[in-house]
């Protein structure tokens, strides 16, 4: 089999980031919004560096203002899903781009995007979850307004609390509030670190936050402590190699240290991050990696186990979502 036509979980993937520039671009239309500015020529993103990106992304989103602009996006992210054989995927969604930080606004947001993911799973095969998200370069005060979001509607489809953003942007002891009020709500709970913040910010995120999951983390193999602690607790890396080189951490799927981390014990798993953003998918990447590396089959479908076993989803959807990784 072509690893590539493998059914796949993906844990790592930013709902907004995932929005097709032809999706962005029809709907910019729409709203009689100028945007021609963070595309190329041939349509696709543009972008300089990490900070461009996020100046771009926020752009892209700028257009996403009603409930129901999620739900034709999630359709959108749901049916690019389906094409790569993903089956299950969670994606992080910010209440700060869906009604402000409001409850009550982001109910309403929350309702659209849940009910076109039901539906979609009936059409798609694609079973989705929420993951919550405090924008970090926004500040902990905003922060802790998200995580209200959060734990006021957590539950079987909203199952985590994970940050993103800028990690040069404060620390991650910054948003102990916020990750606490996710915590008692029951919520799961992974951060952004190891991508431009280095390995002492996976050290803060497992000190400070006591997270179980971390962001990229591909940082941790500066510090050999750091990779036997990652080891040893089981913390899941929801690793994005595409990302990761588009942005200029690594220059090659080659150099990436996905391979050496998870040789070291580490559990990682493999997502897409951003996708039409770093023109990528999850096709690609188990394409590139099985190059890279000489990964075989089995080992595809091992990270898709380590995958599924960090899941924030509860034990019933995992068992299903197990059955189909066995028997495709």
């Amino acid at each position: 089999m072509n690893v590539a036509d493998l059914p796949k979980v993906e844990l790592h993937l930013h709902l907004e980031g995932a929005a097709p520039p032809k999706f962005i671009r029809r709907l910019a239309k729409e709203k009689s919004v100028d945007l021609s500015r963070i595309f190329d020529d041939g349509g696709n993103y543009a972008f300089e560096n990490f900070a461009h990106f996020l100046q771009v992304y926020e752009a892209a989103t700028s257009v996403l203002r009603t409930p129901q602009d999620f739900a034709r996006l999630t359709q959108a992210v749901l049916e690019e899903s389906a094409k790569n054989g993903v089956v299950y995927c969670e994606t992080f969604l910010s209440p700060d781009f869906c009604g402000g930080g409001d409850v009550s606004a982001w109910r309403e947001y929350l309702q659209a995007i849940q009910e076109t993911a039901t539906k979609a799973e009936k059409e798609t095969g694609v079973t989705l979850r929420g993951i919550v998200t405090p924008i970090r370069h926004f500040g902990p005060e905003k922060a802790k307004r998200v995580a209200r979001c959060a734990a006021e509607t957590a539950g079987d489809w909203i199952v985590g609390l994970g940050m993103g953003g800028d990690e040069g942007q404060g620390r991650q002891g910054d948003f102990v509030y916020a990750f606490d009020m996710a915590r008692e709500a029951g919520l799961r709970l992974t951060t952004h670190a190891g991508e431009f913040g280095g390995p002492e910010s996976v050290w803060d995120a497992i000190r400070d936050l006591d997270v179980e999951r971390i962001g990229h983390g591909v940082r941790a193999i500066e510090d050999p402590a750091l990779v036997r602690e990652l080891a040893a607790r089981e913390i899941t890396l929801e690793c994005c190699p595409g990302s990761n080189i588009e942005l200029g951490l690594y220059p090659t799927f080659e150099d990436h240290p996905m391979r050496a981390l998870r040789d070291a014990g580490v559990p990682v798993s493999i997502s897409t991050d951003d996708p039409p953003f770093f023109q990528t998918t999850m096709r690609r990447e188990y394409s590139m990696i099985a190059r890279a590396y000489s990964w075989r089959e089995s080992d595809f479908r091992a990270l898709n186990e380590c995958a599924l076993n960090a899941a924030f989803c509860n034990e019933v959807t995992r068992e299903r979502i197990r059955k189909i990784l066995e028997t495709k």
